[in-house]
């Protein structure tokens, strides 16, 4: 095509770059369009032709690009969908190591205090063997006391608290019952004595209290039987008593008359 026809005169000093871009490109189509035109009033088929395919280019390219346009969309898209699944995996990975972390935490924390527990153990036993007779034993008692008051403020500053056991219903998620016993105080299944503490991290159970379990109303004594059979001999005996004693009467009456 000959760039003649398309010239356009541009003047340097009219509005900014962009302003003078729009303008040449307006310019240029108005300027195509007139040529096609006076080509198909001089019925020029060689110009014609040329401009046909020239448009026919500019469609085709047209085509392409919104092609393009659709597949980078498309493209987009995926590369978005698939940065929020690496996000979102990310965030559940994240998560999943803080849980792991504060799990392998806990867990040593646990074994650390159930490991210290025997030596609380050992505390209780002490203490109940302590019998005060002087005053240096006094002063001995009381640092002992203090000590212990110490060590059981450390495990309850970790979260350590003991588990309820007398006069508490009998949970064997918590409590290991050693022995039962009859008894007419407290009802069945209910804790009677403590033989050994049990403790708890949170909800982890670091080990269950070992205690003495109420079976509830035994049967009922021989005594009692005894007693009530005896009772029962006794009615049939004055029973007896009394017919024997008034057929005498009446024989004595008869004798009388």
């Amino acid at each position: 095509m000959d760039s003649s026809d398309g010239a356009v005169a541009v003047d340097d000093g009219a509005g900014d770059e962009n302003s003078n871009v729009e303008e040449i490109s307006t310019s240029a189509v108005l300027a195509l369009l007139q040529s096609y035109k006076e080509a198909l009033v001089s019925s020029n088929e060689a110009k014609v032709a040329e401009f046909e395919s020239f448009l026919q280019s500019i469609e085709d390219e047209k085509v392409d690009l919104e092609k393009k346009v659709v597949s980078l969309s498309e493209e987009l898209a995926t590369e978005k969908d698939r940065i929020l699944r690496i996000s979102a995996d990310f965030d559940n990975f994240r998560k999943r190591t803080e849980r792991e972390r504060l799990s392998l935490v806990k867990n040593a924390q646990g074994e650390v205090l159930e490991n210290l527990l025997s030596v609380l153990d050992n505390f209780e036993r002490a203490k109940d063997q302590i019998k005060v007779a002087t005053e240096g034993e006094e002063k001995i008692n009381n640092s002992y006391q203090s000590i212990y008051k110490q060590f059981m403020e450390i495990l309850g500053s970790h979260g350590v608290v003991p588990v309820e056991t007398v006069g508490q219903p009998f949970d064997p998620m918590l409590h290991e019952a050693i022995m039962r016993e009859d008894s007419t105080d407290y009802e069945e299944g209910t804790i009677l004595q403590e033989f050994r503490k049990g403790f708890k991290l949170g909800e982890r159970l670091l080990r269950p209290a070992m205690v003495k379990v109420s079976a509830g109303p035994g049967p009922a004594k021989p005594a009692e039987v005894e007693l009530s059979e005896g009772g029962a001999n006794t009615s049939e005996a004055t029973q007896d008593s009394e017919t024997t004693n008034s057929s005498e009467k009446s024989n004595v009456d008869e004798e009388s008359s």
